[in-house]
């Protein structure tokens, strides 16, 4: 009798603990579920990813909101990301970069959410099989599911100028020169090509890049706690 007692508690005691344990998944799936919720919304901030050291001189930025979003600049020297690409031209053209830089259309510079600045990185438009080499020097774009905002030269280059957008592989492949090429006066560009008057420009000391004129034209959106 008493073996028959011992039989029926341990089999009670296993069924408290069987429940007690599916209880404790279901609350971890639930709260799973609750974070991933928070975080599409834009209420849950997600890890910071762990950065690389960046040399003196180059600038990496504190973590910054846009449009409800937090945005973790951080480096990879092994970054290798496929997405999207888009381009930035005539509104933007003449204003501060998020490097203190002046944004030229005509240059072959790009913005990145998150790398460093100024970086070089290699872009390859997987619908043509074009590459180019451009110089991250700003911020961008703040649009789901792309990964670099291109200057119109460099649209122009990639032969996406006319469609807007492109599928593109982006390598980062070095720091860039801690100064810009300033160009000598020139025609616009035309279309998909490169203006026939444009010539070869200057280097650009630091000093002189942080001093040029600049002065917003048109809405892009603030980039707040940088």
């Amino acid at each position: 009798m008493s073996f028959q007692r011992f039989l029926a508690t341990s089999a009670a005691v296993m069924l408290v603990l069987v429940f007690l344990a599916a209880c404790a998944e279901t609350e971890l799936l639930v709260q799973g579920a609750k974070q991933l919720s928070r975080m599409l919304d834009g209420d849950e901030k997600p890890a910071k990813i762990p950065s690389q050291p960046v040399p003196a001189g180059y600038k990496l930025g504190n973590p910054y909101v846009v449009a409800g979003i937090r945005y973790f600049p951080h480096f990879d020297a092994h970054y290798n990301v496929t997405g999207i690409a888009s381009w930035y031209g005539e509104p933007f053209h003449g204003r501060k970069t998020a490097n203190g830089e002046r944004y030229d259309m005509n240059e072959l510079t790009a913005a990145h959410k998150t790398m460093p600045m100024p970086s070089t990185v290699r872009v390859t438009n997987l619908e043509n099989g074009r590459v180019l080499v451009l110089r991250v020097n700003d911020r961008g774009p703040f649009v789901n599911g792309r990964v670099i905002d291109i200057s119109r030269r460099g649209a122009q280059l990639l032969g996406f100028y006319r469609k807007g957008t492109a599928k593109v592989r982006v390598e980062f492949i070095e720091f860039a020169p801690l100064t810009v090429v300033a160009k000598a006066p020139g025609r616009e560009a035309e279309d998909d090509g490169i203006a026939a008057g444009d010539q070869p420009g200057r280097r650009m000391s630091a000093d002189e890049v942080m001093e040029a004129r600049s002065e917003p034209l048109e809405y892009r959106p603030d980039i707040e706690s940088q």
